[in-house]
């Protein structure tokens, strides 16, 4: 009886401490931002940043808790706009501390079951890549199974980066038929 008790106890403890992967607020704001991607963001979008001749940049409604900046940008060209929607998650001159957040925040994303209203979910999966300080840069690239309609052209992107001898982890949703990079802040 007593070890039955005991080994109840350990079991609820266990399951108490653990995190739900579906319910994280990474996943919940990476959900608003995915299911705004058709919209171009802009139920997300917010107050004006900067404009630029090739970009015009608006604070995003959207934020991860705890990041540093989260935002969106216009990328105006002549024959083809896009938007991109970046969250720098962290940032901080210490590489290892950088390389922790990393980790964490892909564990947020990876596996998380999106719905979207009309839609079979979808799952985001990418292969994790573990970062080099030597290497200044890593990326992984998540993909959107099954990957049908409007959201082929979605691609999601955390990122780890030295910029400034500032390590910033950030994650970018963009449209995938764009040809630059997602746009990073600069402070």
């Amino acid at each position: 009886m007593r070890t039955t008790w005991i080994f109840t106890m350990l079991i609820s403890c266990l399951l108490a401490g653990a995190q739900d992967p579906f319910s994280n607020k990474t996943n919940l704001a990476l959900e608003k931002v995915i299911k705004d991607y058709p919209n171009r963001f802009h139920n997300i979008k917010g107050d004006l940043i900067i404009q630029r001749t090739q970009a015009v940049q608006y604070k995003s409604t959207i934020q991860v808790p705890g990041s540093t900046s989260c935002f969106i940008t216009h990328h105006v060209a002549t024959s083809n706009d896009s938007y991109s929607w970046t969250c720098v998650a962290f940032e901080n001159r210490d590489f290892n501390q950088a390389r922790i957040h990393f980790k964490e925040i892909y564990e947020q994303i990876e596996n998380t079951i999106i719905k979207i209203d009309g839609e079979k979910p979808f799952i985001i999966s990418g292969q994790y890549r573990n970062p080099v300080e030597e290497r200044k840069s890593t990326v992984i690239g998540f993909d959107l199974l099954p990957s049908v309609g409007e959201m082929k052209k979605l691609k999601i992107e955390l990122t780890i980066e030295n910029i400034a001898n500032a390590w910033k982890v950030a994650i970018n949703v963009f449209d995938n038929s764009r040809k630059d990079e997602p746009a990073t802040v600069s402070n």
